[in-house]
C-alpha cells in the first residue's frame, strides 16, 4: 500500500488508516470476535496505521487485545477527549489509554477536540511532556481551525491534523487543508464516508436503531438525508461505470487532494476492506475530478 509522511518530522504511513469508532459501538454493536478479527485482517492487508479514542466506548480495549503479539507491526493512533485537556485529565487518560491498548507507548496523541475551558497551553506543555517520557512519539490535533492550531503551534508543534472531510462535507478546504500544507502538517482525515452516506447501503426506508448513534444525526433525517441520498446514488454510478465501488471512490477522492496523508476508513467486519484496500490503488484523474464536482453540484 502507498506510504505518505506524516508530517515534516514524523514517519511515513499507509494512505488508509483503520478507523477504529465503529468497533466500539457508535454504530451499533460489534461482536467482540469480529471486531478482533477485522483489526488484525486490517495489519495482514498491509493498513498498518490504527486510529482509535478514549471516547471510543470499548475501542481502545478492542484494538488492544487485537494488537497482541503485532504491536510491532503498527503505527497506532488514539486521541484524549476534548472535553477535558486539563493537565491532570491529559496525565490520567494517557495511562488509562496505555492500559487498555496493552501497549506501553502510542505513537501520535491527539487532542481530540478544542476544550475552551482550559488553556490550550497548559494542554501542549503536558502533551510534550508525554514525548519527554518516552509514552507518546508524535503529537497531533483533531477538529481544531487554523486559529486553534496556530495557538498550539506557539507551545511546540503539531505533527497532525484530524479534520473531517469529505465529498459532502468540505469546510476544510479553503483554509485549513492550505494552512496544514504550508506547515508541513500531517492531515489524516476523518469521516470520508460521511458515517455511511457515501457506502451506498443505505436508502430512504433503512432504520438506524437506538444504539445507532446516526439515529440522532440531522443528516440522517428528512429533507437532509433524501438530499445526500440522492448525491451517493450519481456518485455510486460513477464508480461503477470505472469499476469501483462508492467506498472506493469516497476515500480515493480524499487522497487526491495533495494537502491529505491518511485517510481514516471505519469496517466492522473483515469483509469491509478490501474496498478500503482497493481505494488506496485508485488515482483519479483531473477529468475524473472534475466530472465529480458537476455530480457533487447536482
Amino acid at each position: 500500500m502507498e506510504q505518505r509522511q506524516l508530517g515534516k518530522q514524523g514517519p511515513r504511513v499507509p494512505v488508509i488508516c483503520f478507523g477504529a469508532w465503529p468497533l466500539g459501538g457508535g454504530m451499533g454493536h460489534v461482536d467482540d470476535a469480529a471486531a478482533i478479527a477485522t483489526v488484525q485482517r486490517a495489519i495482514d492487508l498491509g493498513i498498518t496505521f490504527i486510529d482509535t479514542a478514549e471516547a471510543y466506548r470499548t475501542s481502545e480495549d478492542l484494538v488492544g487485545r487485537a494488537l497482541q503479539g503485532r504491536r510491532d507491526r503498527v503505527f497506532l493512533a488514539t486521541k484524549v477527549k476534548g472535553s477535558d485537556l486539563s493537565r491532570r485529565h491529559i496525565a490520567e487518560a494517557i495511562e488509562n489509554s496505555l492500559r487498555a491498548l496493552r501497549t506501553d507507548h502510542v505513537d501520535l496523541y491527539q487532542a481530540h477536540w478544542w476544550d475552551a475551558r482550559h488553556p490550550i497551553e497548559d494542554a501542549m506543555r503536558a502533551l510534550d511532556d508525554l514525548v519527554r517520557a518516552g509514552k507518546v512519539r508524535y503529537i497531533g490535533v483533531s477538529n481544531f481551525d487554523v486559529v486553534q492550531m496556530q495557538q498550539a503551534m506557539a507551545v511546540r508543534p503539531i505533527d497532525s491534523l484530524q479534520p473531517r472531510y469529505s465529498m459532502l462535507y468540505r469546510d476544510a478546504e479553503p483554509a485549513i487543508l492550505p494552512f496544514c500544507r504550508e506547515q508541513g502538517i500531517g492531515v489524516i482525515v476523518h469521516s470520508p464516508l460521511a458515517k455511511g452516506l457515501l457506502t451506498g447501503k443505505h436508502g430512504p426506508d433503512t432504520h438506524f436503531p437506538a444504539d445507532d448513534e446516526r439515529s440522532q444525526m440531522p443528516d440522517f433525517q428528512g429533507e437532509d438525508y433524501r438530499r445526500h441520498l440522492a448525491t451517493a446514488a450519481r456518485l455510486r454510478a460513477f464508480a461503477q461505470d470505472r469499476g469501483h465501488t462508492l467506498v472506493e471512490l469516497a476515500a480515493a477522492w480524499t487522497l487526491a487532494n495533495p494537502a491529505v496523508t491518511s485517510c481514516i476508513v471505519g469496517a466492522k467486519n473483515p469483509d469491509q476492506l478490501d474496498d478500503h484496500v482497493r481505494a488506496a490503488g485508485w488515482l483519479l484523474t483531473a477529468a475524473d475530478m472534475g466530472e465529480i464536482e458537476g455530480l457533487l453540484a447536482g
